[in-house]
């Protein structure tokens, strides 16, 4: 079965060929960070506007790297949402426009179910049940994953997500857009424990999250600190925000683990990228004997391997893809609605 799939929900055009039975055969994707740079963040009409232009050319890049036509392919599937309502708009009218044309059935994607299940595209994929530390963009959440469409909800953030906090602190330290990866290299040249910040619910006797504080928190730092413009300061906050933002992630997962008795955790998403919490949950991991698996750093992106994959293995766990022609997004969609 050949899945290509269609992702536009955010500021990434990502278009792939997944086969169920060689693997993923190719991946185009463009991102427009460059573009909304300018604007200090997400302009969602430009982000629309650019995914129109980008579809086609990617799609023209993604067979023929594959080696492969429009005919060959068995079903399209495509982000759904959450997301950009415009930019969704652009990846389902193209799919199913294209599911018309060529009477090819489509599937609609849940986002996030793609990035929990990216890890899977990875030379080392987990098998289930595992549990799952998500955190990607606006969403932090712990799951347990059984399998494919069986997920059970085990925390989650109360308010900011890690994501969200990254990118609002980094704005108050001035770091230009996009600026969770800069605040995350600026924090490898900090000096760590020179600041003491927070870490929300870190025992709170559950498995929720909770950043806004943390924000708040730095946000306060700056202020006391307004006449101290170097870069060390800068580096040593954004040392002591990752540090604190890493600790309570890596502890609530372990107690995940605990909870569940599982002993594989996989970290999905694009805050899953992050070094430094990479490399506490590989010593984690060595000393308490679990695995601990990743996305490969290309697919912690938004990305459209990652949608191909979960239409690909939505299919054959018994799915059934619709004849082409519906024309609906959900910019809002719980991940709860997929669990059983």
């Amino acid at each position: 079965m050949l899945v290509l799939g269609v992702e536009s929900s955010c500021d990434e055009t990502g278009l792939a060929l997944y086969d169920s039975a060689a693997g993923l055969l190719s991946h185009a994707l463009h991102s427009q960070v460059a573009m909304h740079a300018e604007y200090g963040g997400v302009v969602p009409e430009l982000a629309s506007r650019d995914h129109i232009r980008r579809v086609v050319p990617l799609l023209r890049s993604t067979l023929e790297n594959a080696g492969k036509s429009l005919a060959d392919v068995d079903a399209i599937a495509y982000t759904r949402g959450p997301g950009l309502s415009g930019a969704l708009l652009v990846g389902c009218a193209f799919a199913e426009a294209l599911g018309l044309a060529l009477d090819k059935p489509t599937l609609p994607v849940h986002h996030l179910e793609g990035h929990l299940l990216s890890p899977l595209l990875s030379a080392d994929p987990p098998t289930f049940p595992f549990v799952a530390l998500l955190v990607s963009g606006g969403h932090t959440q712990l799951m347990r994953v059984s399998g494919v469409g069986d997920y059970e909800l085990l925390g989650e953030t109360l308010d900011d997500a890690a994501g969200e906090a990254f990118d609002k602190s980094a704005k108050l330290l001035g770091l230009p857009y996009p600026g969770g990866a800069l605040l995350s290299r600026l924090a490898e040249t900090g000096t760590p424990e020179r600041y003491a910040l927070p870490r929300p619910m870190l025992h709170s006797g559950d498995l929720n999250f909770s950043f806004s504080g943390l924000k708040t928190a730095v946000l306060t730092l700056v202020r006391e600190n307004a006449e101290d413009a170097s870069e060390a300061f800068r580096a040593d906050v954004a040392r002591a925000f990752q540090e604190a933002i890493v600790e309570v992630l890596v502890k609530k997962s372990l107690k995940a683990l605990k909870q569940t008795g599982l002993q594989r955790l996989v970290v999905a998403g694009g805050v899953g990228a992050n070094r430094q919490l990479r490399s506490t949950l590989d010593d984690e991991a060595k000393r308490k004997r679990f695995r601990v698996h990743y996305p490969e750093l290309e697919f912690c992106t938004d990305n459209g391997a990652m949608i191909a994959l979960a239409g690909c293995l939505r299919l054959q766990a018994g799915a059934e893809a619709k004849p082409a022609g519906s024309f609906a997004v959900q910019p809002r969609w719980p991940l709860a609605e997929l669990m059983r």
